[in-house]
């Protein structure tokens, strides 16, 4: 089962995955870090930012979760963009060592074995970062995702199309097709670190913690990972029936675990 960390607010949980973040990269110089993209990672990349300082962060490589197919790389909401301008820049990795899926449409076919290949020669993702949308899909992986599968194009739903609406001008500007490591993917890295803040995402978190394991709830998959941690606000927790135990149990736990 997965670790469940419950706190007051989105800024705690930043703090608590920054420091797990920087105990890794000290550990391992080169580590290799899968990056979400949306509001919910912001507190971590925002807490890293002072932590990572006189750091050498020169060989950390990364791999972003997934990509709108067709939308040209330079877009502002292009996941490649966000990346460069949320991560890469403000925490000084360096820009030829993080990568996104190839969403361009020539060869889409190929693209997503072609990332896969990246990860495996990379080692392989040590500290995957995951948020989880109201529909329970982690990385683009929607409702009814194989939990074998890895990395391609998925078509996105009207409700996850709505959500991203706000990046946008209008939801017609919101692509249609998306690229995306899949479940199978996700599950390969060493750590998951899924974050839920605010009461829209309590049935959803709910349902990935103590629900079933099932296709139509993506996020029901971490149930499945050795190493799993869910760090949300009190918000994003309301649902949970053993809230109480989780904070026992973090409040108990020994030091030397770490996250």
């Amino acid at each position: 089962m997965a670790e469940i960390v419950i706190v007051r607010e989105a800024a705690v949980a930043g703090a608590l995955v920054a420091d797990e973040i920087v105990r890794l990269i000290r550990d391992k110089p080169d580590a290799v870090l899968g990056l979400a993209t949306g509001s919910t990672p912001l507190p971590v990349y925002e807490a890293l930012r002072p932590r990572l300082e006189g750091m050498d962060v020169s060989r950390v490589r990364g791999f972003a979760l997934d990509e709108y197919v067709g939308l040209d790389p330079a877009h502002p909401e292009s996941y490649r963009s966000v990346i460069t301008r949320e991560v890469v820049e403000p925490l000084g990795l360096d820009p030829a060592l993080i990568r996104t899926p190839d969403g361009s449409p020539e060869g889409i076919e190929r693209h997503g074995e072609e990332y896969e290949a990246s990860i495996r020669e990379a080692g392989g993702i040590d500290l995957q970062i995951l948020g989880i949308g109201t529909d329970g899909h982690i990385g683009f992986n929607e409702p009814g995702s194989s939990f074998a599968s890895l990395t391609r194009v998925k078509t996105l739903t009207e409700q996850t199309r709505r959500d991203n609406a706000r990046f946008f001008d209008s939801i017609d500007d919101v692509p249609m097709h998306c690229i995306t490591q899949g479940l199978g993917t996700i599950l390969r890295a060493r750590h998951l670190v899924l974050l839920a803040f605010g009461a829209g995402k309590a049935d959803a978190v709910a349902g990935a913690v103590e629900g079933p394991v099932t296709a139509s709830l993506p996020g029901s998959a971490i149930q499945l990972h050795p190493h799993a941690t869910v760090v949300v606000d009190e918000a994003a927790a309301s649902k949970l029936a053993h809230a109480d135990y989780y904070r026992y149990a973090y409040d108990n736990k020994p030091a030397w675990q770490g996250l």
